[in-house]
């Protein structure tokens, strides 16, 4: 049915009008299949040229910079040698001898004298301190009106006047 020779003949009638037509008609036709051709050359080019900068930069980033060559002396490592701390230099804990022991519950009595009588009066925190004065002793504030005059040798204490 569709002979090529009567689509040849058929395409002549239609362009027989005019001479010129046909060459001009196939130049043209012609040239876009040549543009069309080049377009496609040149966007594989270019994808090819993408990939190839892209493959670069990775390359490029992945190399070490240069001059900063690291020094080598042959040895890749160092030995380490370890030894134990003598015995001076370890911290170890050791219990408490009976006299220095430190309770977490208050062991001395709380003396209190009748606020009518008026043969006592109340003494500061210097006094105190005076009174004790060749013992060593600590004043522990417990409060703010709440103190502890603790002694540091434990033997002292027998001696003091309130014991």
């Amino acid at each position: 049915m569709n002979d090529p020779a009567d689509n040849e003949r058929l395409l002549t009638d239609v362009l027989a009008d005019e001479a010129g037509f046909r060459e001009t008609l196939f130049s043209e036709t012609l040239r876009l299949a040549r543009r069309r051709r080049r377009m496609r050359q040149a966007r594989r080019t270019a994808a090819a040229v993408v990939v190839l900068a892209g493959l670069a930069a990775l390359v490029w980033q992945s190399l070490p910079p240069r001059g900063t060559v690291p020094q080598t002396t042959g040895k890749l490592y160092i030995v380490v040698h370890t030894r134990p701390l003598p015995e001076a230099a370890l911290v170890t804990t050791r219990p408490f001898s009976a006299d220095r022991l430190v309770a977490s519950v208050a062991t001395t009595s709380i003396v209190t004298t009748p606020a009518a009588s008026g043969q006592f009066r109340e003494i500061g925190d210097d006094e105190l301190l005076a009174l004790a004065a060749p013992r060593p002793v600590v004043l522990i504030r417990l409060g703010p009106h709440l103190e502890e005059l603790v002694f540091v040798n434990s033997e002292d204490q027998k001696g003091f006047p309130l014991n």
